[in-house]
């Protein structure tokens, strides 16, 4: 019974992330503010891609948990690894295929999901790695916030008509005015 609800919240988790990733997108220009920010797309660089997938994978992440009530050092573990492996995909399809980024992301997802349930429900134990997963969170979590505001001269974080990060779209924005 708990393989096949979690089979099913994993599925739908598909849907739902891939969903709140294409509304985070379009975050930032319909709603700007602080959380437009942090959390939606300041521009199409492969690494505000990678940031809304995230975010939304993080979200669904604790409101599955809500729900299905893994042993919650397993769960941690698992979804640690399924976090880094979809930026690490996204940001990758993002450098390579720019046009369909989007699209291949959400399919990113999808496997994502997919090896999370296989982790999940197989006879493993990755709660034997909660600690290294937890210093790896709040090293994502910084990486997630600094890295957004000032970002590096690296070519993830170049948005395609010539920006760096939310200041360069902050000030265009606020020019567009």
């Amino acid at each position: 019974m708990v393989k096949k609800s979690l089979a099913l919240s994993e599925a739908a988790g598909c849907a739902v992330i891939a969903a709140a990733a294409f509304w985070l997108n379009t975050a930032y220009e319909r709603y700007g503010g602080a959380l437009g920010i942090l959390f939606g797309a300041v521009n199409e660089s492969a690494w505000e891609h990678a940031k809304i997938f995230s975010a939304a994978y993080i979200g669904w992440s604790l409101l599955q948990y809500s729900w299905i009530k893994l042993p919650f050092r397993r769960y941690a573990a698992i979804k640690c690894i399924g976090l880094y492996l979809l930026t690490g995909l996204v940001l990758g399809v993002c450098c390579v295929f720019p046009e369909t980024c989007m699209r291949l992301s959400a399919a990113a997802v999808v496997a994502v999901q997919a090896l999370t349930y296989f982790l999940e429900t197989a006879d493993i134990r990755p709660e034997e790695y909660f600690a290294p997963a937890v210093m790896l969170l709040l090293l994502y979590y910084l990486m997630f916030f600094s890295f957004t505001i000032f970002p590096p001269k690296a070519g993830i974080f170049r948005d395609p008509s010539g920006g760096w990060g939310v200041l360069s779209a902050f000030f265009a924005h606020k020019t567009r005015v």
